[in-house]
């Protein structure tokens, strides 16, 4: 297994404990419970962004820039709900 391949392995568990995270703040019970669901919830997104920085730094998950166009398009969708 190459470099690539151990970091997408990382960004996708951490992708999926965001997930985790964030379904648990919204489940929980309890204000502390809440709390300590957020506040991992928000390191989990920190370190999942600290991740896709190194990665796209190496050119390993490239990102497109969307077409002015394609922006507007969206936008109007959505101006008119």
């Amino acid at each position: 297994m190459n470099d690539k391949e151990i970091m997408t392995n990382i960004l996708n568990a951490v992708k999926g404990e965001c997930d985790l995270m964030m379904h648990g703040a919204i489940e929980s019970s309890t204000p502390d419970v809440h709390a300590a669901f957020t506040q991992g919830f928000n390191d989990a997104l920190t370190l999942q962004s600290q991740i896709y920085a190194k990665m796209s730094e190496k050119g390993w998950y490239p990102a497109e820039n969307a077409q002015q166009t394609q922006i507007d398009k969206v936008k109007q969708k959505y101006a008119t709900q």
